[in-house]
């Protein structure tokens, strides 16, 4: 017989800080959030208790972003009418992640605060009973009303340039048409946006708004354009007449408006802007948003004005260094096994603890509880296995890992994972049609390095092949290269980019992976390069190529050095 302790198991914690509150608060929305079942009444009038006192320690916004999170099981309708009746912020956030059904909907909303009931109108997937019973009680406008039809008096002019008036100090008298207003149609919803902006360009002629706008400013609120996402090679500036940018491309002045070039670069760049000589090929370093940080080279030719022949400034183009996008590159992997390494330790800390109940090491421990345990510390193994994975294809990208060299029979290596695997696709009446030859296939790396590479594509293929399905494998040997086609699975042939992480099969008893076998091809595609080959996508076959260990590369081998 089982019984749900969970609520007890979080009540006997005590919250000694916010950051154990807050964790105290989600534990309990998340188990009284569920379906209403039976279940000690005092423990959930506990629960409700705690929640209050809680509710002391963490802000009226924090409440609210948590209970506005995804993922939330807000079915639970005494739940949801208790939040109703909390902060505006917090009814508002549980009010629009409840999922009740339409009865419980009917049954909730006559008890909940006329305030509370205003925030459903926002709702749009609303039971058509709910929506029946808050027209009924009154709650009829959720959606913005129509705009209603309305004539135009008066049409704002704009400005005639030749005889402007002079006006008093305040606000500025607006033109007016006729004396007479004319009766207009009713304008639509075009006409009124058109009107607008003639009364906000005027205004900013007026007032002399218009020309500031078209200065550079920080983006702050716009849309973020898509080019942005793009690297950034090359853009255009000007200059003043003492080096400082003053003016750039639309996508790159806020970041690069105001650099003095002068203090960027050598005493060459200094003298040659004294000088008021051209700069040609003159290297520097930006640094700042992440887009323009780095070595660049600046070509920049001075301005004079056409009567005075006065300096005024230089006109040019940054580019950026060739090496500079490896470097990125490199940089971004770094920050991505930083993060890796950042990850690992509190998942290591779990496992730790998990086995450390499993094994009974500080006293007897349930058998219940030992198992639980020991499914934490498998699935820590198995998301530690996950970031090793990340870790490898960041250092393989970048150049920044080589696999270890030795020698291999990648053809026997084949061979045998495929006499394994047929055991495995045996039970669902699928297999491998394999063509692999009697002969030798040695490759230049260690037998670890080959078996990995050769396991994680087969056992990527195997794992998305369904139930009564062939695959066809070839290992043929031509020249210097081996090459193992492979048919791909109908899970996989239907992908329009094999390598991307979200393609992701079936799952059965062979994995792909924590991330799928989109990321496991990827991962064996990186191997692959490393070790001089390819991994490619023909067709509706994957063919992974590798370059062969010849009899010069055994002669001079390190290993053979040394006999």
């Amino acid at each position: 017989m089982h019984f749900d302790d969970r609520l007890a198991t979080v009540l006997r914690i005590r919250a000694a800080s916010e950051r154990a509150a807050k964790t105290q608060f989600r534990q309990l929305i998340d188990l009284l959030g569920e379906r209403p079942q039976a279940g000690d009444k005092a423990l959930k009038a506990a629960s409700y208790l705690r929640l209050i006192a809680l509710g002391e320690m963490i802000s009226v916004a924090d409440r609210a972003k948590m209970v506005g999170e995804s993922g939330w099981r807000f079915r639970n309708p005494e739940l949801v009418k208790w939040f109703g009746e909390a902060h505006p912020q917090i009814a508002a956030a549980a009010l629009y992640r409840a999922q009740l059904t339409a009865a419980e909907w009917e049954e909730i909303i006559p008890k909940l605060p006329i305030r509370a009931r205003g925030f459903l109108r926002h709702r749009k997937d609303l039971p058509v009973e709910a929506e029946r019973i808050l027209d009924r009680l009154g709650v009829s406008d959720r959606a913005l009303p129509e705009p209603e039809p309305f004539e135009l008096i008066d049409e704002i002019s704009p400005p005639e340039p030749e005889a402007e008036t002079p006006e008093p100090a305040g606000e500025p008298a607006v033109e007016v048409g006729p004396a007479e207003p004319t009766p207009r149609p009713a304008p639509g919803k075009d006409d009124v946006r058109a009107l607008v902006d003639r009364i906000e360009t005027f205004r900013k002629t007026r007032s002399g708004e218009a020309a500031r706008t078209e200065a550079p400013r920080l983006p702050l609120g716009e849309a973020v354009d898509e080019e942005a996402k793009e690297p950034l090679g090359h853009f255009l500036f000007a200059a003043d007449s003492e080096g400082r940018v003053n003016w750039a491309e639309d996508r790159i002045a806020s970041m690069v408006v105001g650099i003095d070039l002068a203090a960027l670069g050598s005493d060459t760049i200094a003298a040659a802007i004294q000088r008021r000589q051209p700069l040609d090929a003159s290297r520097v370093t930006l640094r700042g948003a992440t887009r323009i940080e780095g070595d660049w080279i600046v070509d920049a030719a001075p301005r004079f004005t056409r009567g005075e022949g006065r300096f005024f400034g230089y006109v040019g183009r940054f580019r950026r260094v060739v090496s500079d996008e490896a470097d990125r590159r490199e940089a971004e992997a770094d920050r991505l096994r930083q993060l890796l390494h950042e990850l690992r330790t509190p998942v290591n800390a779990m496992q730790g603890y998990a086995e450390i109940i499993q094994q009974q090491m500080i006293g007897p421990v349930p058998h219940e509880y030992r198992s639980l345990a020991a499914t934490i510390a498998g699935d820590s193994a198995h998301i530690l296995a996950g970031f090793d994975e990340l870790d490898r294809l960041a250092k393989l990208e970048v150049g920044a890992l080589d696999l270890e060299s030795g020698e291999a029979d990648f053809a026997a290596i084949v061979r045998k994972q495929v006499s394994q695997l047929q055991t495995v696709l045996s039970p669902r009446v699928a297999r491998f049609d394999a063509q692999l030859g009697e002969g030798r296939a040695p490759l230049a790396l260690a037998q670890s390095e080959a078996e990995m590479l050769c396991w994680r594509l087969l056992a990527t293929i195997a794992g998305a092949v369904a139930a009564g399905e062939t695959v066809a494998l070839q290992l043929v040997t031509e020249g210097d290269q081996v090459e193992l086609a492979a048919s791909l699975p109908a899970s996989l042939r239907e992908a329009e980019n094999i390598f991307a992480v979200e393609t992701r099969p079936a799952g059965g008893a062979l994995s792909a992976g924590i991330f799928g076998a989109g990321f496991s091809l990827r991962l064996a595609r990186a191997e692959a390069r490393v070790a001089g080959g390819e991994l490619v996508r023909v067709g509706d076959r994957l063919v992974l190529s590798l370059p062969l260990l010849t009899a010069q590369d055994t002669t001079f081998s390190p290993e053979n050095a040394s006999g």
